[in-house]
């Protein structure tokens, strides 16, 4: 018999309010309110990710227009829990509130949730409360996740460096060169972060041309063994423009990174890349590009260095006069001032004795720039300072010694 409770509110929550990663455990509880007592036969709550593609393309056949669909899945998580069993008989809720936990294992391996024009990845929880002789009662909740990059890695702390030329024609006219070379100091970087392009771009051309700098997201799409592609400009910078027959260098132009999602690299059917592209408007021609890759990743550059990181461990620092470091990186020239004396450097005995390195908080925005060097304290006391006076003289109780004997 039907009972003629009914469902005031269904809903998941979870405990957690950030982004979780691969390996985490995700807790919650699903949250029933019911007006009346209640015959239930079960309640499952299930967790699912997935990564989806979908795209339409039309071809033209004769006279007619034929739509091919594009469509790929793959799944990251699914898991599932009964939270009240279905043992063939219905259980009776009393009306009230009931709570209902659940935990879930991540898988290690998980993409990050993504929004784009083709495909998506998304992540959520689902209850369904199943009720004799009804329809089947269901609440969702969507929830973040974020795979770590760390871009203290060899392969993202290498240094990216291209070179490229064009000569540029108009109405079958060889009007000259353009050449561009740039640098970046690696290949990994955070959202936040600065990056110093070095260039050189050289117009041996008889016009003026205009450089510029762009970091590029593409999104790639991939089903049925096709790939849709979708790039956007996420920032860019303009340079003056260089005279005919000039050269103009970039010493560290900078370029900041935006609040932008991390890349995606271990999706089969999404993913997504970054790039840092220089670029060479050239009046009457095609632009001349040069592209150097970008891995925006989550982890960011460690203070010290991931080789020199156990070390900094061992010792305590002093960058006091590191605050007066100018953080003037759209100049031509990135001046730094003299360094310390060596004794000024080295710790006092009373600080080699605390072997933690200084938090973060105390040191301010010393440690934000991403071309400062970070000293770190020498191990060895300074040498004495030289004397012309002997400070162990030879006492003349003593007969010197016969050189010759």
């Amino acid at each position: 018999m039907q009972l003629p409770g009914r469902v005031r509110r269904l809903e998941v929550q979870l405990e957690q309010g950030r982004a979780h990663g691969g390996g985490e455990r995700l807790h919650g509880r699903v949250q029933l309110e019911l007006s009346g007592a209640m015959r239930v036969r079960a309640l499952e709550v299930c967790a699912r990710g997935l990564a989806s593609v979908h795209w339409l393309e039309s071809h033209s056949i004769g006279l007619n227009i034929v739509y091919r669909d594009y469509t790929a899945c793959q799944t990251f998580l699914y898991r599932r829990r009964q939270l009240i069993h279905d043992n063939g008989e219905a259980t009776v809720l009393q009306a009230g509130k009931h709570e209902f936990p659940f935990t879930f294992q991540l898988p290690e391996t998980l993409a990050t949730s993504f929004e784009g024009k083709h495909g998506s990845v998304r992540y959520w929880v689902k209850a369904k409360l199943h009720r004799p002789w009804s329809t089947v009662k269901k609440a969702k909740k969507e929830f973040t996740v974020i795979e770590p990059i760390d871009i203290n890695t060899p392969a993202l702390l290498a240094p990216q460096a291209g070179a490229k030329e064009k000569l540029a024609r108009a109405w079958y006219c060889n009007r000259g060169q353009v050449s561009v070379t740039a640098k970046i100091d690696r290949k990994g970087y955070t959202p936040g972060e600065v990056i110093p392009i070095f260039a050189e771009i050289d117009n041996c051309t008889s016009r003026a041309v205009v450089p510029k700098a762009a970091i590029i997201q593409t999104q790639i799409f991939i089903a049925r063994g096709t790939k849709k592609q979708k790039k956007s400009v996420v920032t860019s910078i303009t340079g003056d423009p260089i005279p005919a027959g000039k050269r103009e260098v970039w010493h560290g132009r900078a370029l900041k990174i935006p609040p932008v999602g991390p890349s995606i690299l271990q999706c089969r059917i999404i993913q997504v890349e970054y790039s840092l592209k220089v670029c060479v408007d050239i009046p009457g021609t095609s632009k001349l590009l040069l592209e150097l890759p970008l891995v925006i990743g989550t982890i960011p550059l460690h203070p010290f260095g991931s080789r020199t990181s156990s070390v900094s461990s061992q010792y305590s620092v002093n960058l006091d006069w590191l605050s007066t470091i100018p953080e003037q990186l759209e100049g031509e020239h990135l001046l730094l001032p003299a360094p310390p004396e060596y004794s000024a450097v080295v710790s006092s005995p009373e600080a080699e004795q605390s072997l933690a390195p200084p938090c973060r908080s105390e040191l301010g925005d010393i440690l934000e720039g991403p071309f400062f060097a970070y000293i770190q304290e020498f191990r060895f006391r300074p040498p004495p300072l030289y004397s012309e006076v002997d400070p162990n003289p030879v006492s003349d109780g003593i007969r010197p010694r016969c050189m010759t004997c």
